[in-house]
């Protein structure tokens, strides 16, 4: 909690009075939907066919409805709606596991060890600690099946995400504790906040890096999110049209893109999902090596829930006038190594052969990333940078972490030159070194 005191409390007001003073059809928002493991760029965003037998999978590329634009067989609906969306086929960082990647990408640090969680906060709690307002009924920060591995660091836990686990698909699916209504457990909820409060005046004195207010304003939000209808309806998935349950797929992975657009739609300003489970194979994500899936029988299995989901949100998001708003991202923490690998399953199961079979994988590779951006302003219907034919380097517009970071801060409306923060040691750190937003995806109009 000590980052609570990090920023002066002018230059504190001035950020959060920034972003409240948004008028409310302008508060921008973003989608992010992980595919927690890695998914193979070659399978999906950046084919290669003419890569040769050790490179190439049997899978071919297909046209889309961008002239010059070709991705996987697999994803026949994205290539559908390929002008609602853009594709950065160049980020590169040097994350080499799942914790380095994601936290490379998601915090801007040159994260090197193996940590569960980051050092240095997310751009998630970052921007719910700049726009915090405990007076919303919404919470700024939802985790559908929330990303592994990030967290809010030294800004405490109160900017972590309001957390949404299970299978949104179950008919008796709710998330507990919203929107309380028998009266009189509210009324002994707010007799135990107000005994609560009677101890911490006594101890306000004493507290001299922001703690206990730190706490009032989280308590706040929490009652809100406890007591409103407001909130509980954002959440209530069963008041969607069965026809547009139907759009999204009658899956998990299809309900939690509609929550997050039914979140982002209500007013909640960040909103992560995470592919994974079953509906990933046998070991439930997308780490592809060939110990734990045949990385063609993977994709082949998941890519239809992938590809239905994916493009229902985005149409979905387009098609409520929200696509300047609301940016969505899908990505994972890199790419899958071009050049096939081969190895005895552990196991069986779906999209992996039985025990001892060798089988075909790809395994981790920070080096060629790919990233489908959609929505929040930009220039659509385009492909940023390129990989060489095998698609093992960036060849064209080669993009790092903290220009990925700098273009979300700046939908987000997050000023990342000027904001910088006390990490547990005093030290202040800034929330981007360097780094400029991806001047391709930044709308011309």
């Amino acid at each position: 909690m000590a980052g609570l005191g990090s920023l002066s409390l002018p230059g504190l007001m001035r950020l959060r009075s920034a972003a409240a003073e948004q008028p409310k059809n302008e508060r921008t928002a973003v989608i992010i939907v992980w595919l927690i493991g890695g998914m193979s760029h070659l399978e999906s965003y950046d084919p290669k066919p003419l890569s040769g037998s050790e490179y190439k999978g049997p899978y071919d590329p297909i046209a889309t409805q961008v002239p010059g634009l070709n991705i996987s067989e697999l994803l026949p609906e994205h290539a559908r709606i390929a002008k609602k969306f853009t594709l950065l086929r160049s980020m590169v960082h040097t994350g080499f596991c799942h914790q380095q990647g994601a936290q490379q990408l998601l915090t801007g640090h040159p994260v090197r060890e193996l940590k569960q969680k980051p050092d240095d906060p997310d751009l998630f709690s970052i921007t719910h600690y700049l726009r915090n307002n405990p007076d919303r009924a919404l919470p700024n920060y939802v985790g559908v099946s929330p990303i592994p591995y990030i967290g809010s660091a030294y800004l405490g836990p109160a900017f972590e995400p309001l957390t949404v686990s299970g299978d949104l698909n179950d008919p008796k699916f709710e998330v507990p504790n919203l929107g309380i209504s028998d009266q009189q457990v509210v009324g002994r909820l707010g007799e135990r906040i107000g005994l609560r409060k009677g101890f911490d005046r006594l101890r306000r004195d004493l507290d001299r890096v922001g703690n206990m207010h730190a706490l009032d304003s989280f308590e706040s939000q929490a009652w809100n999110v406890l007591t409103s209808p407001e909130t509980r309806r954002a959440f209530d998935i069963h008041q969607e049209d069965p026809r547009t349950r139907d759009r999204y797929g009658r899956n998990a992975w299809g309900q939690q893109c509609l929550m997050a657009r039914r979140l982002v739609e209500s007013g909640v300003d960040l909103v992560t999902t995470t592919f994974s489970g079953s509906l990933c194979g046998r070991v439930g994500n997308w780490d592809d090596h060939a110990v734990n899936h045949n990385v063609f029988e993977g994709m082949k299995f998941r890519t239809p829930i992938f590809d239905q989901a994916v493009t229902a949100l985005i149409e979905d998001v387009h098609d409520r006038g929200l696509d300047k708003r609301v940016l969505v991202i899908v990505t994972g923490e890199f790419g899958r190594t071009p050049k096939i690998s081969y190895a005895a399953s552990t196991g069986g199961g779906s999209a992996s052969a039985p025990t001892g079979t060798i089988q075909p994988g790809r395994d981790h590779w920070p080096s060629a990333t790919s990233i489908l951006f959609s929505g929040g302003g930009i220039e659509e219907g385009a492909v940023i940078g390129a990989t060489d034919g095998r698609g093992e380097q960036a060849t064209e517009r080669r993009v790092g972490v903290q220009d990925f970071l700098a273009t979300v801060y700046r939908h987000l409306g997050v000023d990342a030159e000027r904001v910088a923060f006390n990490n547990f040691s005093g030290r202040p750190i800034p929330i981007l070194a360097d780094g400029k937003p991806i001047h391709e995806l930044l709308s011309r109009a």
